[in-house]
């Protein structure tokens, strides 16, 4: 919007609008004009730096953010237009594209729109838009798949055949905490309170919440620990020398390996996490006291996580209604 365009809009308007109310349209005006000449000045990759930053501000893990960053990178690419230009039938033909070409999931891609959506809100909150091309969009039905927890006799079976301590103190560590591998891998020495069990993760926003864990998993953690002779802070390290802490594809590796030994699918960490709350839940556990376990901040976000055994249901009802 240049100056001309400006004096033109109050010449249409001065009939209509009292003296103060034409200043007050300048003035509207006149912030316009020196937003949009700001904007111009922005590149597509700066306003992804930003973005970025807002979310690291907000928590969001370094994971997180090169997921957020590679997704919008693709998105920019593709569409070759400035943030300011693109719009929603550009985003629909990016998705539809997306899906085609990928041959992409439906929850794949939901998360892309919800990417990509979070994108468009900033941008249209910190005033760089006036309105999010994503608003009519809507989110993608999934189909409710019920994902398995791991029995109690493939659990054993994994404890049985672990050929070294760590192992088997993660795989018991996972299993009575119910933590996410991010927490796992940050926790250090120090975290762990021994005599009541328990210890304080970090999780998703920066977010502190004490977890607690059994007298299994405390004898075996604690033979894991005194077998070590680094000097690492790090609650687990490699096993090879020189015994850095242990990162998250290092846990994913391991138990792939395991659960390809032992012919049990699907052994990943995330599913120790959604075995402690279907036990939880079968066990009586109210769910509000499960969501405050795993860190959860919406319990439809728990439910998910949990699978609730039928027999539990039948015998709910004869108790309460049969």
């Amino acid at each position: 919007m240049n100056k001309n365009t400006i004096n033109f809009i109050e010449r249409k308007m001065q009939n209509h609008l009292t003296n103060a109310q034409m200043r007050a349209l300048h003035e509207v005006l006149i912030t316009c004009n020196d937003h949009d000449s700001e904007s111009k000045e922005l590149s597509n990759e700066k306003i992804l730096e930003l973005f970025l930053s807002a979310k690291r501000i907000e928590g969001c893990s370094e994971r997180t953010i090169k997921y957020y960053n590679s997704t919008l990178i693709k998105m920019f690419n593709t569409i070759d237009k400035s943030y300011d230009e693109i719009e929603t039938s550009d985003l629909r033909t990016y998705l539809s594209n997306y899906e085609g070409n990928k041959k992409a999931s439906k929850i794949t891609m939901d998360n892309l729109r919800r990417i990509i959506s979070s994108l468009f809100a900033w941008l249209e909150t910190e005033d760089y838009i006036l309105k999010s091309p994503m608003k009519r969009i809507h989110k993608i039905k999934c189909p409710l798949t019920v994902k398995e927890a791991f029995s109690d006799e493939q659990l054993e079976k994994m404890r049985d055949n672990c050929d070294n301590l760590r192992d088997l103190a993660i795989i018991d560590f996972l299993a009575s905490t119910g933590i996410r591998v991010g927490e796992l891998v940050n926790l250090n020495i120090k975290d762990i309170d021994f005599l009541n069990r328990k210890c304080i993760v970090f999780g998703k926003g920066a977010k502190e919440r004490p977890v607690y864990f059994d007298a299994r998993t405390k004898i075996h953690l604690q033979k894991y620990l005194t077998s070590r002779n680094d000097s690492n802070e790090a609650l687990f390290v490699t096993l090879d020398l020189p015994h850095d802490r242990l990162k998250i594809r290092g846990v994913e590796e391991r138990l792939s390996q395991l659960g390809k030994k032992l012919n049990i699918e699907k052994v990943h960490p995330h599913r120790f996490r959604r075995t402690l709350a279907t036990k939880a839940i079968s066990k009586g556990m109210p769910i509000e006291q499960v969501k405050v376990l795993l860190g959860h901040s919406q319990i439809d976000t728990t439910l998910r996580y949990a699978i609730v055994d039928q027999n539990n249901v039948q015998n709910g009802y004869a108790l309460h209604l049969g």
